[in-house]
C-alpha cells in the first residue's frame, strides 16, 4: 500500500480510503468486521464513514458497527485515521440537522458514543450550510479541536467558493480550517475540475473522491449484465445513466480489455493519477470486492491513455480549471 499525506498536513493516508456506507442495510455486521480486518492487512488506513449512514434516522448504524469493532482492540483504532460527518438530519425538532454550533457539538459527542472513541481524526461537513455563518461553524469546531474531540476538519459536497469562503474565514481566526474536500468525480462526472479541484488544490486541501465509478456503471456494468450481475445498474438512476451512456460505457470497457486491466481498476487508477486526489472511496459490501479494488494500485496509464480517456469521457469545456475551461 502507498500512502500520502492529507492535503497539506502531515497525516499519512492510504490511497485507498474504506467507505462504509454500505454496513449495515447492504452487509451485515460480521461481514463489515471481516472488510474492516482485511482492510488493515491490505495496509488501508483511512476509513470513512458519516452519522446519517445506516438507514434509521438518527441511530447512526453504521457507526455504531464500526465503534463495536473498534471495541475489540488489538491496535485497531491506532491503525485507524477515522472519519466521519455531520450536517444531515438526525431527528425530527429543527436544530437536530445542519451546521449550527449547537448541532455540531451534540452531533460529535453522539459519534463519539457510537464509535466507542475519544477522537474523531477528520470531521467532515456532509454539505454546506447557507443559513450558518462561518464565524459560528469555526468557533464550535475550534472548540472541538481543543477539547481533542477533533484532530481535523473536512468538508464534502462544497463549491469551489464554499472552500474559499470557509479557508478565508478561517485564517482571519488564525485556524488551520479545512483539509480535505470529498466530493463526487470519476470520469463520468467531471465538473469539478473547473472550480473545486483548483481551489482545493489552492487552499491545500485533498480531494478525497466519493462515487468513482459512478455508482458501480465504470466497473464493468455491461459485461456485468450480461452474465447476470450489475444489480445496481438495472434501476434508479444507474439505469437512466447506463441508457445514457451506454455506448460510451461499451467503448470504455474494450478500451479496459485490450490495456488488460478490468475497468474498475482503470476507473479508480485515473482517479489516482489526477492532481490533487488523494484517495478515491471504494465502497465494498464483500471482503471479496475489497481485494479486487487493490488492483487499482497496479494500473499506470501512459499519455496515449489518458488522452483515449478524454476522448471516451470528455473534460467540461477544454478541459482544466475555469476560466480557461470556458474563455480564451
Amino acid at each position: 500500500m502507498d500512502y500520502i499525506n492529507l492535503g497539506r498536513t502531515g497525516l499519512s493516508v492510504s490511497r485507498l480510503c474504506l467507505g462504509t456506507m454500505n454496513f449495515g442495510p447492504e452487509t451485515s455486521e460480521p461481514d463489515s468486521f471481516g472488510i474492516m480486518d482485511r482492510a488493515l492487512e491490505h495496509g488501508i488506513n483511512f476509513f470513512d464513514t458519516a452519522n446519517v449512514y445506516g438507514g434509521q434516522t438518527g441511530e447512526g448504524i453504521t457507526e455504531q458497527i464500526i465503534g463495536r469493532w473498534l471495541a475489540q482492540g488489538g491496535g485497531r483504532r491506532d491503525r485507524v485515521v477515522l472519519a466521519t460527518k455531520v450536517y444531515g438530519r438526525m431527528g425530527d425538532w429543527p436544530n437536530e440537522r445542519g451546521l449550527s454550533a449547537r448541532h455540531i457539538i451534540r452531533a460529535c459527542e453522539d459519534s463519539l458514543r457510537r464509535l466507542q472513541t475519544d477522537t474523531i481524526d477528520l470531521y467532515q461537513m456532509h454539505h454546506v450550510s447557507r443559513a450558518t455563518p462561518w464565524e459560528e461553524i469555526w468557533q464550535a469546531m475550534e472548540t472541538l479541536v481543543a477539547q481533542g474531540k477533533v484532530l481535523y476538519v473536512g468538508s464534502s459536497n462544497f463549491a469551489g467558493w464554499h472552500l474559499a469562503a470557509a479557508q478565508e474565514s478561517a485564517a482571519r481566526r488564525n485556524f488551520l480550517g479545512l483539509v480535505s474536500e470529498q466530493c463526487i468525480y470519476n470520469l463520468l462526472t467531471r465538473h469539478v475540475e473547473l472550480e473545486v479541484v483548483p481551489a482545493a488544490q489552492h487552499y491545500g486541501l485533498g480531494i478525497i473522491p466519493w462515487s468513482p465509478l459512478h455508482g458501480g456503471l465504470l466497473g464493468g456494468a455491461i459485461r456485468k449484465l450480461a452474465e447476470g450481475g450489475a444489480a445496481r445498474a438495472k434501476g434508479g438512476r444507474a439505469a437512466d445513466a447506463m441508457a445514457a451512456h451506454r455506448s460510451t460505457i461499451e467503448a470504455y470497457e474494450k478500451f479496459c480489455a485490450d490495456l488488460g486491466h478490468d475497468p474498475a481498476d482503470v476507473g479508480l487508477g485515473w482517479l489516482l493519477s489526477r492532481p490533487g486526489v488523494t484517495a478515491p472511496i471504494i465502497g465494498p459490501r464483500t471482503v471479496e470486492q475489497l481485494d479486487r479494488s487493490l488492483g487499482a494500485l497496479s494500473v499506470e496509464l501512459d499519455d496515449a491513455a489518458l488522452g483515449r480517456l478524454d476522448e471516451l469521457f470528455p473534460p467540461v469545456g477544454q478541459g482544466g480549471p475555469g476560466p480557461e475551461a470556458w474563455a480564451w
